[in-house]
């Protein structure tokens, strides 16, 4: 039986999918601060509650990761374009 995939996610749930899907560590703290300073994953609201939707969480984990590159100076020059 396939793992039911959940279309939206609470703020902890959010920050445990990130770092098992996209290793990357993001506490729910840091969610929250993201929300109100922005730059964070997209959310929506059911009430007071900010669910973060799968595919939303997906896109925002890939633009945090640079493309592969096989040294530090190829990243720069790519960060520098």
């Amino acid at each position: 039986m396939s793992p039911v995939r959940q279309p939206r996610l609470r703020r902890e749930e959010a920050s445990a999918y990130l770092l098992s899907h996209h290793d990357l560590k993001y506490s729910a703290r840091t969610l929250a601060k993201l929300a109100v300073i922005g730059g964070g994953p997209p959310m929506e609201y059911a009430g007071r509650f900010p669910l973060y939707p799968q595919d939303g969480l997906d896109a925002w984990a890939a633009a945090k990761i640079s493309p592969r590159v096989s040294s530090t100076s190829e990243l720069r020059a790519l960060r520098a374009a």
